[in-house]
Order: C-alpha cells, then structure tokens, then sequence
C-alpha cells in the first residue's frame, strides 16, 4: 500500500518541543504532510499551543507524554539549556522513552555539547533513543515554505529512519557523524554574516557616495555578488526595515561555536574574528533585537576615524 493511501496513525508519529516563530510554522507543515501521522507538541505558552492545536496538534500535557506518543522528537528550542529540563525526572521525556525513537535536535547548538548529549541519552536509555543533530538554515521565510537547508549530523541508518520527515520541512543532507550538522551550521554562519557586513558595509557607503541603493543591489542579484541572502534582505536594506526575523544577537553565539571548532581544529579563521567583533560591538551597543540586517544601521553610527 502506498503511503499516499495508508492511513495517517501508520505514519510516524512526530513530537515538537517548541512552537515559537520557527518551530509554528514546521509545525504546521507536518500537520498538512501525507508522510506524518499525528502530531504532538508540548510548551509553556498556552497562546502558542492553542495555535497548532486549532490545526490539528495534539497537546501533549507533559514531555513524557509526548515522548510516549512519538516515533520522532523534534527539539526546535532556542539551545541545549531549554532542552534539558524536559528530559528528566518522573514527568520528563527520558521516561516516555519506552521503544526506540529519534531525537532531532535543530537547534544552533555546541557541537561538543550536542555529542555529550548524544552519548548520554543512548546510555540512559539502553539504545532505545538515538540522536540526530539537524539545524537548519532559511529563517522563518524558509520555515513556512519548508525550504529550509537541513544539515545532519547522525548515524545514516537513523537518518534514513527520520528523512520522510526532514523532507516535509525542507532539503535535509547528512554531513557526517554526530555533531557534524552544528559544524556545518557555524560554517553557515560565517557565510552569513560575513555576507550581511559586506552587504551593510557597501549600501552605507553607496548612499553617502550619492548612489541609488535599490539599484545597485539589484545589479548586485545579477553578478557575483548575488545571494539567497540578497534576495532575503534586499527590500529590508533598501527600506531599513529592521524588524526581527532572525535576531542580530543569535549571531554571537553561533559565531562563538564557529571559533570553538576553529581552536579545536587548528583552524585559521581571520574572517570569523572581525565578524565576531563587529556583532558583539553591535549587541553591546543595544542593536541585538533586531534583524542582522540592523548591522547596517550599525555601521551607519560609526565613523572611519
């Protein structure tokens, strides 16, 4: 029987610990995707919950009770601290673990962090939960669309496991063992912001120089210096309009694992040392709450000397 026309409870059941601005939307993507069966989440705000329940979710009452309804558990908080508290004691996720199930971890995380966590978990539970870190990269444009690049660090077999359910939300790519999927994000980063600061860097010195910035990044899409993160900012640069999509100050911290591998490693990264300066001097001077876009306005309050 194909899976279009199997009924919905024979598809893996998914858990979602998280239903803020990306974790809603993934949401609600699982709800409406012929290759999840019922969907489960579990959170404080009862606002939020009340949102994707409306859609079909099932709120769980505790992180047990979602873990014992789920094939799959999806972990789309903030980081590791907000994880942790959910998987302990009588009422945790830890003892909801009663057959095997998969963690996936999407948060922008500690690789080191994220494969003690990993070891833990198979210890704690006999082997019944594995783990899977798969943070991901798109905002949340990408997020209600389900194009977010989804990059996974795991063993394959557990991977191939959870795919079906990756793909629902975007384009998911193993990269390598546990942990390898934060790597890759923190090399995502660099990219990124490295990107924003160029692109904040040359439209403050295009306006003042007398240009028309709307048209020179639209010459920018054109050339080599096109990106995903052009077509994302563009009207935002054009307009500054810094209202958050994905917060300035996230950037430290994911630039500070970039910098953690780089010392684990012996990597040289002269890039990734300006760049961390330029969003600490940013957060510090009160801009982190808004879009990475706002290290335009930012730049705009220094002076050359």
């Amino acid at each position: 029987m194909s899976s279009q026309s199997s009924p919905r409870a024979a598809r893996p059941s998914v858990g979602v610990f998280g239903v803020g601005n990306m974790g809603r939307p993934m949401t609600m993507n699982l709800l409406q995707a012929d290759a999840v069966g019922n969907v489960f989440v579990y959170g404080r705000d009862r606002e939020r919950l009340a949102g994707v329940e409306g859609a079909g979710a099932r709120v769980a009452a505790s992180p047990r009770g979602l873990a014992e309804r789920s094939d799959v558990v999806l972990s789309v908080l903030p980081d590791l601290q907000q994880l942790e508290p959910l998987l302990g004691g009588e009422d945790g996720m830890l003892a909801g673990i009663r057959r095997e199930a998969t963690l996936v971890i999407v948060s922008t995380s500690s690789p080191d962090e994220v494969r003690g966590l990993a070891s833990r978990l198979d210890a704690t539970t006999g082997g019944l939960l594995h783990t899977l870190d798969a943070p991901v990269s798109g905002g949340t444009d990408g997020a209600e669309a389900a194009t977010l690049s989804i990059m996974v660090g795991g063993a394959s077999s557990d991977f191939e496991r959870v795919r079906p359910v990756l793909e629902v939300l975007g384009r998911p790519a193993l990269l390598g063992p546990i942990g390898s999927g934060e790597v890759a994000k923190a090399c995502n980063q660099m990219v990124v912001a490295a990107t924003i600061v160029a692109l904040s860097e040359a439209t403050v010195l295009a306006e003042r120089s007398g240009l028309d910035v709307a048209a020179l990044l639209e010459m920018f899409a054109g050339g080599y210096a096109g990106s995903r993160l052009l077509e994302s900012r563009k009207q935002r640069l054009i307009e500054k309009d810094y209202s958050v999509s994905g917060p300035a100050a996230f950037m430290v911290k994911d630039l500070g694992f970039a910098r953690d591998e780089a010392d684990a490693t012996n990597t040289a990264t002269p890039q990734l040392t300006v760049l961390s300066q330029v969003f600490e001097a940013l957060v510090n001077a009160g801009y982190g709450e808004n879009d990475m876009s706002v290290v335009q306005e930012y730049l705009s309050s220094l002076s050359r000397s």
